[in-house]
């Protein structure tokens, strides 16, 4: 499995991580539902079960992936500061590019 993090995001993250209460979690993406070719993108902190793995990123973040769920493999983390600040979490590799 496969997953980018931009520059952006990494430093909102890195915030986030480095809290103490999040000392012992790691980012967690998962599929919120999905619907024809694409799907939509949640995430929260926790720790991995045995039904995910962990997927290191240049950005030096582990991110938690559920196993075999294919439109999680490739995604991407990015976050924007224009129109709308906030994450924005897509899959290029299987045609998703953002909202609709």
């Amino acid at each position: 499995m496969n997953c980018k993090i931009t520059r952006n995001a990494a430093k909102v993250l890195r915030i986030e991580l480095d809290k103490p209460e999040n000392a012992d979690k790691k980012l967690k993406v998962f599929v919120t539902h999905s619907h024809g070719d694409h799907a939509h993108y949640g995430m929260d902190m926790g720790q991995p079960t045995d039904k995910e793995e962990v997927v290191s990123t240049d950005k030096g973040i582990d991110v938690i992936l559920t196993k075999g769920e294919e439109f999680l493999d490739g995604v991407k983390i990015d976050y924007l500061y224009f129109p709308k600040e906030g994450f924005i979490i897509t899959n290029p590799s299987k045609g998703n590019h953002g909202e609709h």
